[in-house]
């Protein structure tokens, strides 16, 4: 089974950007939804920000929207998550998988609809 490949992590100070690539195949990347999740130390994954395949649709925690934008490079087969004004809190590993499931006409938040999981990119803010 495929394994999407994340990176782009690092440690940053509390303001700061930094930009998340997850890769995937041509056959994933063009036929699925594509989500990042979080993890934090001794928290559950959540999830952060999907796109749709054909790029048009998208979704946001609550806890990033204006802050996380979420794209398709489609010459390099990478959704990619520019992340502004991060925070401490947003310190975690950050997850990429694909997802083939819609719900209200957009890509499914629920963590159970992914699979193909990367390793993580480990991302730490500090204030």
């Amino acid at each position: 089974q495929e394994q999407l490949v994340e990176s782009g992590g690092g440690s940053v100070q509390a303001g700061d950007s930094l930009r998340l690539s997850c890769t995937a195949s041509a056959r994933t990347f063009y036929n699925e939804h594509i989500g990042w999740f979080r993890q934090a130390p001794g928290r559950d994954r959540e999830f952060v920000a999907a796109i749709s395949r054909g790029g048009l649709s998208t979704r946001y925690a609550d806890s990033v929207r204006g802050r996380f934008t979420i794209s398709r490079g489609n010459a390099r087969n990478t959704v990619d998550l520019q992340m502004n004004s991060l925070k401490p809190e947003d310190t975690a590993v950050y997850y990429c998988g694909s997802s083939t499931v819609v719900f209200n006409g957009r890509p499914t938040p629920l963590e159970r609809d992914f699979h193909s999981w990367g390793q993580g990119t480990q991302v730490t803010v500090s204030s």
